[in-house]
């Protein structure tokens, strides 16, 4: 009786620490997977915060919840069976379906370059939607903005964990899901709130707490305003480097081949500083031809617009 005990008790601990590893195994491949899509996050931090300016402070915190509960849902119920089922039945999709999502970030980038430099209606569309009777809307076109970034960031971990097992991949994207949700979401919700938080010591402080609040509401239009710029900059770079990726996975190398030429070039150069001065180099020229591609984009759909005007 006491041999079985123990043969029990082993079996258990074997199971056990079979468990352990599992969940080792999920949570590396999960920050791995999280770490290759940082691009994406960057960009989709980026571009919620707009979408709740304008607003009453109250209904702030309200449509960011909104928001994030729709891109939760987005990842989970939607996107995450579909490319699972992609990944096991026809993973050679994987690689176009990315790179159509690089197109789309290229795109949006250089939209928003056009909006910033080029004459267009933007500014005057955006100060009419800002009346709280079109939360709904705007919340809805915010979800709709974030599939297309949370799809793009669902295939890049995916693509970092395609030799797990099915049920792996699935732990690892779903545990995916859920950190990179809270933290662009919790940080948006920090970023909108941070001037509500300066006032609030601006009018109830004293001595370093005043100037504190005082600082911060100065000091908030500028941070939106680089954190627009850094948007704008990763949507280039990562949707330029996904096509180049994605150019040299169908077979068509020579502009991954250069831009990987000029990298390590960069890099022997520069000695110690070769590592930042690579990654740069890499950085610049993905960003060039995603503003190239997202160019042409934007170039054709004005086109055909201005045609149907």
């Amino acid at each position: 009786m006491s041999g079985g005990l123990a043969a029990l008790l082993d079996d258990v601990s074997v199971l056990a620490r079979a468990a352990a590893a599992s969940v080792d195994d999920v949570a590396a491949g999960a920050g791995r997977a999280s770490v290759k899509a940082v691009g994406v996050i960057v960009d989709d931090a980026a571009v919620t915060p707009r979408y709740v300016q304008g607003f009453e402070p109250d209904r702030e915190l309200p449509m960011i919840k909104r928001i994030a509960i729709g891109s939760l849902r987005n990842k989970i119920l939607v996107i995450l069976p579909v490319v699972l089922l992609l990944s096991e039945f026809l993973d050679w999709l994987l690689t176009p379906i990315l790179m159509v999502g690089g197109a789309y970030l290229c795109f949006e980038g250089a939209e928003k370059l056009w909006e910033a430099v080029g004459p267009h209606r933007y500014h005057a569309q955006a100060a009419a939607a800002q009346d709280p009777a079109d939360e709904d809307a705007l919340v809805g076109g915010a979800i709709r903005t974030d599939f297309i970034l949370s799809a793009e960031i669902m295939v890049i971990a995916l693509n970092e964990v395609t030799d797990e097992p099915l049920l792996a991949r699935a732990l690892i994207l779903i545990v995916v899901a859920l950190l990179i949700t809270v933290l662009v979401y919790g940080t948006v919700a920090l970023i909108v709130k941070m001037d509500d938080v300066g006032l609030h010591l601006a009018r109830t402080g004293d001595g370093v707490g005043a100037s504190l609040g005082r600082g911060l509401v100065r000091a908030m239009p500028v941070v939106l305003s680089v954190l627009s710029t850094v948007g704008i900059a990763a949507m280039l770079w990562v949707g330029g480097h996904i096509l180049l990726v994605g150019l040299d996975d169908l077979g068509f190398s020579w502009p991954y081949h250069q831009v990987h030429h000029a990298e390590e070039d960069v890099h022997h150069a520069l000695g110690a500083l070769g590592g930042v001065g690579g990654w740069l180099t890499n950085t610049l020229a993905s960003a060039v031809l995603g503003l190239a591609v997202g160019a042409i984009v934007v170039a054709v759909l004005h086109r055909v617009r201005g045609d149907r005007t």
